[in-house]
């Protein structure tokens, strides 16, 4: 395995700006830049003057304990939480929707980021850092997490899906999915992977855990902790009923400062507006920013003429109202994008939370909350970020002049593989129907203009008549093209692998293919070998050559 940064451009300006130009964007966020070393330490001591404005660790750790022990009962993981449960000890947090097989590489890699960057803090600061993986089961967008891709044997980008009937959408952590809905996914799944040493135990692996998993989201624990248990990689879920209680009385400030809170997003977007950035989530005019789930729905909260409501109009409550029930139910709460890094907060003491850059971009509407609700932002790390390529991809680059740069930009790349299929054309053909072309109108519009003399309706029907000559000629030359295509078929599929392989969908790797693909390919020490790759605390992207 050989580890080589290789640029990626994110399409997030403002995450960009706060990892190169953190100074223009300090106002924005306040928790600290994480290349300074001063930075952590002012965190670290925020922490610990501020232990009582946080839920409290004994109910936390023992709510944590009860459920890793079910779905992610290894030693490390039991050690994580006997320490976390001192006080100074402080933890690096970072989440995910709960996504079929656990969804994206991307989700992979978080996971590895907040292991070695709780790692490298430890030594840093020389106090005990645990890392904790949010699983935000509590999300309710069920055709977010029900699928996921891979790059099957004849070069498709295969969806594998778990689909559901549209109807109330409650917590994907309380949406059941079916023995049959299982087999059905890891049986897909068995049909696109390729042949090899490892398949036969690893879906084997899989399934045995789908066998005992009644939602998304539990698949998605136990898998992870398959994989970072032995790190010590402590899973939390964001729908569990029990955390709830432990986060009522954060609910409950929110509730009484909603406007003050609806206020902070709003300034914070225009400020971000106002520097040049488009701000990366919605800040809707009048919105609570909670959930309310009303039998087994997950309604978002809006403020109408002193109450709180849903769009349907299913509930309705005044202030006091929704006091009471927070108070009588907590499990029916739920936060949404711009609340939940609060809730983070006040639940755990974070000392670094890992983010990809939408979500570091996103991050910036939540700085005058933090404040508001006397939290103070923790420090953004970036998410690491690899692409993976074998030798024979390497091979085909190299054959054809490929470089990163040339794949990166889709416009580049389409032009370097009609260029080369062109090349093929030794004989011009294509050249030549185009010249074949042009010469013909050259010769027939003359003659179409003086037909008019001839009789009126005769312009008419030898304009018709050359487009129909052409048509023809079309219709050959694309033949003649298909053709080529066909002879030069092994070529256009080395670019086409080069392309799946690289940017499926014309989008990063990462944030498309599915971990067991690679897996499937490389062993299951896999993860174990991405874990050596050393930390690169920036979040650059690498290329890994396997």
């Amino acid at each position: 395995m050989n580890v080589v940064q290789e640029p990626l451009q994110s399409g997030q300006p403002l995450a960009e700006s706060y990892l190169s130009d953190y100074e223009a964007v300090e106002h924005l966020y306040g928790g600290g830049y994480p290349a300074n070393e001063r930075s952590w330490t002012a965190r670290l001591q925020w922490l610990d003057q501020t232990e009582h404005l946080r839920a409290g660790r004994k109910e936390l750790v023992s709510r944590l304990r009860e459920y890793n022990e079910r779905l992610n009962p290894e030693a490390a993981v039991m050690s994580s939480l006997s320490r976390l449960e001192q006080p100074g000890t402080v933890v690096i947090a970072g989440g995910q929707q709960s996504g079929l097989f656990t969804g994206p590489l991307l989700v992979i890699y978080k996971a590895a980021t907040i292991i070695k960057a709780a790692e490298r803090a430890a030594s840093l600061l020389g106090r005990d850092v645990v890392p904790v993986f949010w699983i935000a089961g509590e999300d309710h967008d069920w055709d977010e997490v029900n699928h996921t891709y891979v790059l099957s044997p004849s070069l498709e980008v295969s969806r594998i899906r778990i689909p559901r009937e549209e109807g109330r959408r409650g917590p994907v952590s309380h949406t059941t999915v079916s023995e049959e809905e299982w087999n059905h996914a890891a049986t897909e799944l068995e049909r696109l992977l390729p042949d090899g040493e490892f398949k036969a135990d690893l879906l084997q692996q899989l399934r045995d855990t789908l066998a005992v998993s009644g939602s998304l989201t539990d698949a998605f624990a136990r898998l992870l902790g398959t994989w970072f248990g032995k790190y010590g990689l402590i899973l939390l879920d964001s729908a569990d009923p029990a955390l709830r209680r432990l986060e009522a009385p954060m609910f409950e400030a929110m509730i009484r400062s909603n406007d003050e809170l609806e206020s902070a997003y709003h300034a914070a977007s225009k400020e971000i507006a106002a520097q040049g950035f488009h701000p990366q989530a919605e800040v809707a005019e009048g919105g609570a920013n909670l959930f309310y789930v009303f039998e087994g729905e997950r309604l978002l909260l809006f403020k109408r003429e002193g109450r709180f409501v849903d769009r349907k109009g299913l509930v309705s409550f005044t202030p006091n109202e929704l006091l009471d029930e927070l108070h009588s139910h907590p499990e029916r709460f739920s936060n949404n994008v711009l609340t939940r890094p609060v809730m983070q907060d006040y639940l755990l003491p974070v000392l670094g939370s890992v983010l990809g850059n939408g979500e570091i971009a996103y991050w910036a509407l939540t700085g005058k909350a933090f404040e508001l609700l006397q939290l103070r932002m923790p420090i953004l790390l970036p998410r690491m970020s690899f692409t993976v390529m074998d030798d024979k991809l390497q091979k085909h680059m190299d054959k054809y002049g490929l470089t990163w740069e040339d794949v990166m930009d889709h416009a580049v790349f389409d032009r370097i593989k009609a260029a080369w299929l062109a090349r093929q054309d030794q004989l011009r053909l294509v050249e030549q129907f185009e010249d074949m072309k042009r010469a013909f109108a050259g010769m027939y519009d003359p003659l179409i203009g003086q037909l008019g003399s001839v009789e009126k309706g005769l312009l008419k029907l030898g304009g018709a008549n050359k487009a129909k000559i052409i048509e023809q000629m079309d219709f050959m030359q694309t033949r003649v093209r298909d053709a080529l295509e066909r002879s030069n078929e092994t070529g256009l599929r080395h670019f086409d692998r080069i392309e799946l392989t690289l940017f499926p969908q014309r989008k990063p790797q990462e944030r498309v293919f599915n971990i067991f693909a690679y897996l499937n390919r490389y062993g299951f020490d896999w993860i174990d070998r991405l874990m050596e790759v050393p930390y690169d605390m920036m979040g650059h992207h690498r290329m890994i050559y396997m």
